[in-house]
């Protein structure tokens, strides 16, 4: 797709640089994106589209708070990995 993406299981759960520099995107159920979306407005949106109906929330990097895009790629990935892996994973 021409950006970076990061994966567990072949599944993408998070990429970077969309949808342009400065940005990244998650993989979030829609419960988990309106959580995120509401405790950090200046960082967390939706996509546009179905994509982001499904949950795929885009990151503005340039306003995020460390610990908040580390809670968001760690709900992402715990999303995406088998659920054998994500039981077993101290994170």
């Amino acid at each position: 797709m021409g950006h970076p993406d990061f994966r567990v299981a072949g599944k993408i759960f998070a990429t970077l640089g969309y949808p342009g520099a400065g940005w990244g995107m998650v993989g979030l159920t829609p419960e988990q994106q309106e959580m995120f979306v509401r405790a950090e407005p200046a960082t967390f949106a939706p996509v546009k589209g179905g994509w982001g109906r499904a949950g795929s929330t885009n990151v503005r990097l340039q306003k995020a708070k460390k610990v908040a895009v580390r809670e968001a790629l760690i709900t992402a990935w715990r999303n995406r990995a088998p659920k054998r892996l994500a039981a077993e994973a101290d994170l």
